[in-house]
């Protein structure tokens, strides 16, 4: 694999927890993007990229319609709304129906992810307690990229990351805790 370009991330039930831990352990000076699509259930994300800051390494930012996708930061997706990178390395929102029951969607993310990134691209699928990301983890491992699954055993909701293995297979089932270890490896190499 080459070095990677951008991080995307997938997670719903105990997914800010598994963010938080994640975050916190993740090297300051990594120049990747890492974009963030949790399933949160509020009406807005503010408060998770508040959590999500007191922990990360990394500023947390919420994704906004045509921004920039620049390193060394994390975008999380916007309540209510899809998210997708463009080939631009660009933000854009959709409302296009649920997927999955869910907007946004895992699946949406990653798969635009995929498309622009190819190769270059690490999908990441935390806890949830349903089967939304498996698709797009799928998409990113067709296109060159890397899978990283949590292994279900550590998740606190092993549905997401077991789907994600039954569908999408992976590069890498860990424990939470060496995913930042693997990661900070990867982006920094």
């Amino acid at each position: 694999m080459i070095r990677p370009q951008a991080v995307v991330v997938g997670c719903s039930a105990g997914g800010l927890s598994a963010l938080e831990r994640m975050f916190a352990a993740i090297d300051s000076t990594v120049p990747q993007p890492f974009v963030v699509c949790c399933h949160t259930g509020s009406s807005t994300v503010d408060m998770m990229c508040e959590l999500l800051a007191k922990h990360a390494t990394l500023p947390v930012i919420e994704a906004r319609e045509r921004g920039p996708v620049i390193g060394g930061a994390i975008y999380v997706a916007p309540t209510g709304y899809h998210l997708l990178v463009e080939s631009q390395r660009r933000f854009a929102l959709s409302v296009d129906p649920r997927v999955s029951f869910a907007r946004p969607s895992i699946d949406v993310l990653f798969e635009s992810a995929a498309d622009t990134y190819r190769e270059g691209l690490v999908g990441v699928m935390l806890t949830g307690a349903n089967s939304d990301g498996a698709v797009g983890l799928a998409a990113v491992r067709r296109h060159g990229g890397l899978a990283i699954v949590q292994d279900p055993r550590d998740a606190e909701s092993p549905a997401m990351p077991q789907a994600a293995l039954d569908q999408a297979g992976t590069d890498f089932c860990l424990p939470l805790p060496e995913i930042p270890l693997l990661l900070n490896r990867l982006c920094l190499s």
